[in-house]
């Protein structure tokens, strides 16, 4: 499938310290409901059928259940809500986006504990508002995938919250190693844990799920470290596809991703996973160094596109 990621505002009610967009919400307006159009209308003419309304904060858009609506009449087979999740606290929320066409409901949680949660978005309540909001989408059988930011703060509690993912139902997690850039970069130095020290936690937690039987995955964490949970490496499953920012729109972000976001190095040219992995993100050697990362020997796997 191709799919475009539509950021459509960068408003937010979380403060989270690993923010990604940084001071957007600050420097970049919302997109108008004709822009958004506009976009939707490129992207389906390019050959997309899915599409991730995200930002910032989407459901703070005035204008995100028309634009679901919008792009459900141009074709688009699936539509998924990338957000926080604090307003699907409220079940008539959640039905006006399952009427208007909405697929996947894809909320975040980063912590199996309001403690936990609530030290990385910055915004009191928000752990109850997100677990209540995954139970009111489960209560309307649509298809819950849920998203988690690997950081220093959370790391150790990764098992317990996949249990709790697990418990609440979620047809799909992941755990996304923290992408230094924005807030994150700024808050680099007590967010970002060496992935060597993560791999137990989050093998362990990896483990939860796929005894349960939900589809769970890993984003930003090399196949070198991932042995015996190669299947979890979610570099493999991402679509291919466009990637509308504030001012910017990338054609295909896959490449972009593979090309200037992550790295990898001459030494790992001889592992049997180098056509496969794209390596961390680029920022992270940069504080780390690579000695982390080995070359695994064996019959070379090829790439999965």
């Amino acid at each position: 499938m191709k799919r475009i990621d539509l950021k459509i505002g960068f408003n937010c009610n979380n403060f989270c310290d690993f923010c990604a967009q940084g001071g957007k919400r600050s420097r970049v307006g919302r997109k108008s409901f004709a822009e958004i159009k506009k976009t939707l209308a490129r992207a389906r003419k390019e050959g997309a059928t899915g599409a991730v309304f995200t930002g910032g904060e989407p459901t703070l858009h005035p204008d995100l259940l028309a634009s679901v609506r919008a792009a459900r009449g141009m074709g688009y087979e699936s539509v998924q809500i990338q957000t926080n999740g604090r307003r699907f606290a409220y079940y008539d929320y959640c039905l006006e986006l399952k009427k208007a066409g909405v697929t996947e409901m894809g909320p975040s949680l980063h912590g199996s504990k309001a403690e936990i949660h609530e030290a990385l978005t910055r915004a009191p309540g928000s752990f109850k508002e997100v677990v209540q909001g995954i139970l009111n989408c489960k209560k309307l059988g649509m298809y819950v995938l849920t998203n988690s930011v690997i950081t220093s703060v959370n790391y150790k509690d990764l098992p317990e919250l996949a249990r709790l993912l697990v418990h609440l139902k979620v047809n799909q997690f992941q755990f996304a190693y923290v992408h230094l850039v924005g807030s994150a970069w700024d808050n680099r130095k007590t967010l970002a844990p060496k992935k060597t020290a993560v791999m137990p936690y989050l093998r362990r937690a990896l483990a939860v799920g796929l005894k349960s039987g939900t589809a769970c995955y890993t984003e930003a964490i090399p196949f070198c470290l991932m042995k015996g949970y190669e299947q979890c490496v979610a570099e493999s499953v991402i679509p291919e596809g466009p990637v509308a920012d504030a001012d910017f729109y990338i054609e295909n972000y896959g490449d972009y991703r593979r090309g200037e976001g992550k790295a990898k190095r001459p030494e790992c040219r001889p592992c049997r996973w180098f056509a496969a992995c794209e390596g961390p993100w680029r920022e992270y050697p940069g504080l780390y160094g690579w000695d982390e990362f080995k070359p695994v020997k064996g019959k070379k796997v090829p790439a999965p596109r």
